[in-house]
């Protein structure tokens, strides 16, 4: 069986992903407008602190942006929503 469109898609449990879909697990049930909104629960300053740590030594984070390559979210932003976690699992 030949598999097309395999640049732009994976398959995950038997069924295709596609690239934006997979994008979107990977940000969890945060979004980047949570940082907006006045409902938004923030982390405790302690908490913020040890999540950027976790994240200044993963290979995923891009020191000149302060983003995630998982999910593209800029870290310094993320790390503050309580209810954010990391794509890989690390926080």
């Amino acid at each position: 069986m030949e598999m097309g469109w395999q640049n732009i898609s994976s398959i995950t449990e038997g069924k295709h992903m596609s690239k934006w879909e997979e994008y979107k697990k990977k940000l969890g049930t945060t979004r980047p407008w949570d940082v907006l909104s006045p409902n938004t629960e923030w982390s405790e300053e302690e908490t913020v602190k040890a999540r950027l740590n976790v994240c200044f030594d993963c290979d995923s984070f891009i020191k000149v942006t302060a983003q995630c390559r998982q999910c593209g979210c800029f870290m310094k932003l993320k790390t503050k929503l309580q209810n954010a976690t990391c794509p890989l699992g690390k926080w």
